[in-house]
């Protein structure tokens, strides 16, 4: 016989297993020996198929485990659940000779030298299948003193189990999340006020990498651009404003010392998101980072239509964003700079901009951040 654990050194155990999940196969055996039984398990059983599923144990041979998935869940006396918390006992629940004339008794209880077994639902969140914990006493019936340490613990391992299944929410739903944005070609950064990353997806690592457009620097994102790296330093500088660090709701123009054509959007955190810390270290926005490309003809159709431009002045606005200004624009269309010129001051007309890189931002407005 193992040597029972003192009732604390268990039930910091039991609520160290609520961090670890791991940790409930060592949980199971401290709580078999302070109740004083054969075997300790804790396991799920489907109310309508009556299937069982054992996910932690102790004290019974894999053999049974097994048996009881397979086959004798469905004839094992917890036919009708006791309420959350009632721990019970098998006489508690069907008539005890009956029970052992049983195919549950005779085929899965006996062989492995136990008369009696206590119950308890651990957790009903699950209300189709809950979570149970059983001791099975050995050849000795179950009695008021297995009962009594038993419901010492019961409040414990529920509320670990509580604690498993929120840890595994938060980690489901931010593995969820974590995939979505890497799955986008946009680069996201999560930068705290001095600009340190906090996260970044895959296409922002990439982009990093590629140390063109952004780079890091002791932890800093740095845009090639200086203009452009002031102003995300002053926009997320200020943390406590939100309307400051989203900067207006304005796009941001960067350009590659490749010359590709590159637009920012910064988007504020809120304290929910934050957890609410004041910690520097702290994600306090989110910076969207993408390439301008408006090749997709949907997008130059809309912004054409949008405008009430002319198919000439949308070629001007596609190759003014996407290759240079006037002098490329020219060599990119083939035709006179004073012409290019001409159309360029129609559709800052039309479009309400007066310079080249509003252009570049009202593009932006247009391009699919799931796209591009």
């Amino acid at each position: 016989m193992h040597r029972p654990r003192k009732l604390p050194d268990l039930v910091e155990q039991i609520y160290d297993a609520g961090l670890d999940p791991s940790l409930w196969n060592d949980v199971v055996v401290g709580i078999r020996d302070f109740v004083g039984g054969q075997a300790c398990g804790l396991f799920s059983k489907d109310s309508i198929s009556k299937f069982g599923v054992t996910h932690y144990y102790c004290g019974a041979d894999p053999h049974y485990i097994q048996l009881y998935s397979e086959t004798h869940s469905k004839f094992d006396p917890l036919t009708i659940l006791p309420p959350h918390g009632q721990i019970v006992s098998i006489p508690d629940l069907v008539n005890f000779d009956e029970y052992r004339r049983g195919r549950f008794y005779q085929e899965w209880m006996q062989p492995q030298g136990s008369r009696d077994a206590a119950n308890v639902v651990l957790d009903k969140s699950n209300a189709s299948c809950p979570v149970m914990m059983t001791v099975l006493s050995g050849r000795r019936m179950v009695d008021a003193r297995m009962k009594h340490r038993m419901s010492l613990i019961v409040p414990h391992a529920s509320r670990a189990l509580l604690i498993n299944r929120a840890i595994s929410s938060k980690l489901t739903l931010a593995t969820a999340l974590a995939d979505v944005l890497d799955s986008l070609s946009s680069g996201i950064f999560l930068l705290d006020s001095c600009c340190h990353v906090v996260h970044a997806n895959a296409s922002g690592h990439a982009m990093i990498e590629a140390d063109d457009v952004v780079r890091l620097i002791a932890g800093q994102l740095v845009a090639s651009g200086t203009e452009a790296n002031q102003i995300l330093r002053d926009a997320f500088a200020a943390r406590s404003d939100a309307a400051s660090l989203a900067a207006g709701g304005q796009a941001i123009p960067l350009l590659s010392p490749k010359g590709e054509r590159y637009v920012a959007h910064i988007l504020p955190l809120s304290s929910v998101l934050r957890n609410g810390s004041e910690h520097s270290s702290d994600a306090v926005g989110a910076l969207l980072l993408r390439q301008v490309t408006l090749g997709g003809q949907s997008y130059g159709e809309l912004i054409g239509r949008t405008f009430d431009l002319t198919p000439t002045e949308l070629r001007v606005f596609q190759s003014i964003v996407e290759v240079g200004g006037v002098p490329e624009t020219s060599i990119a269309l083939g035709i006179a700079e004073t012409t290019v010129k001409t159309h360029l001051h129609r559709v800052f007309a039309k479009t309400g901009t007066s310079r080249q890189a509003d252009l570049v931002k009202l593009a932006a407005g247009f391009s699919n951040p799931l796209v591009n």
